[in-house]
């Protein structure tokens, strides 16, 4: 795709966010499209963010889950950018109207927040670790500009990898002092348990999930800073938010948060 096109598929992009509507999946509408195609374009849509007042806070790995990958058809992880906008406090009620939310779901997930720098090529997890201030339970809300989640992995890509927003638990936990893999997490939505899993299930333990992303950013220049947040990736698969939904979690040895939605 040359750059004329990249820009408008993100203008396109970008105009659904703040409009709150879906669009046809780009990977029927464009046959060509690459998934470094679609990584121009969420490139494109995040300038498009940055000029509307938007910083950027961190980075977030998807479909990492077998769990996740079977629910949305996608077979490889996913990649994008957090910015101050999508992030709210722990415990909030968020307006799906204020947030630009279409079609949310929401997952558990363990956040890395960095203490010095990362960049790929040959991160390993041991990196990933000992660069790492401390980890929190997390929920992230993703959501897809994409007409009924019909996503493949370029439609998630360019769409900033289905990103919404997310809450951080205000527990953190020293990643030392856990077996991440063995973290069990339970979520409940409405006070029924709505999803489970563990660390494991993301690449074997989410911080080979965080190595995975440096390592994929590297290779395009992009770094990881120190006090960025990386989310990791679902240990449970997606479960849809309404109005009015309530989700909570705990994650053993980690504490927890909650989220509920207003119209």
């Amino acid at each position: 795709m040359d750059d004329a096109q990249i820009a408008a598929i993100g203008d396109a992009l970008f105009a659904a966010l703040r409009q709150r509507r879906t669009m046809p999946p780009l990977s029927s509408s464009y046959a060509g499209i690459s998934v470094d195609d679609a990584y121009r374009i969420s490139l494109h849509m995040l300038r498009r963010r940055e000029a509307d007042g938007e910083l950027v806070i961190g980075k977030k790995i998807g479909v990492t889950s077998k769990a996740v990958q079977d629910m949305l058809g996608v077979f490889q992880p996913d990649f994008g950018f957090l910015t101050d906008a999508m992030q709210v406090s722990d415990g909030a009620c968020v307006s799906f109207a204020a947030a630009g939310m279409i079609q949310p779901r929401a997952e558990g997930e363990i956040a890395f927040m960095l203490k010095r720098d990362l960049q790929g090529p040959g991160i390993s997890r041991a990196d990933v670790m000992a660069a790492t201030d401390w980890v929190a339970p997390c929920f992230e809300i993703v959501d897809s500009r994409i007409a009924n989640w019909q996503i493949k992995i370029q439609d998630t890509v360019a769409d900033n990898a289905s990103c919404g927003v997310f809450v951080i638990s205000n527990q953190h936990t020293d990643p030392a002092a856990l077996d991440l893999a063995a973290a069990s997490m339970q979520m409940w939505k409405n006070g029924e348990p709505a999803g489970s899993g563990l660390g494991a299930a993301v690449q074997g333990h989410p911080a080979e999930a965080v190595a995975w992303l440096a390592n994929t950013l590297g290779a395009f220049g992009i770094p990881f800073r120190a006090g960025e947040i990386i989310l990791s990736g679902s240990l449970a698969p997606l479960v849809p938010a309404r109005p009015g939904d309530r989700f909570t979690m705990q994650i053993e040895g980690m504490g927890g948060c909650s989220i509920s939605f207003t119209d």
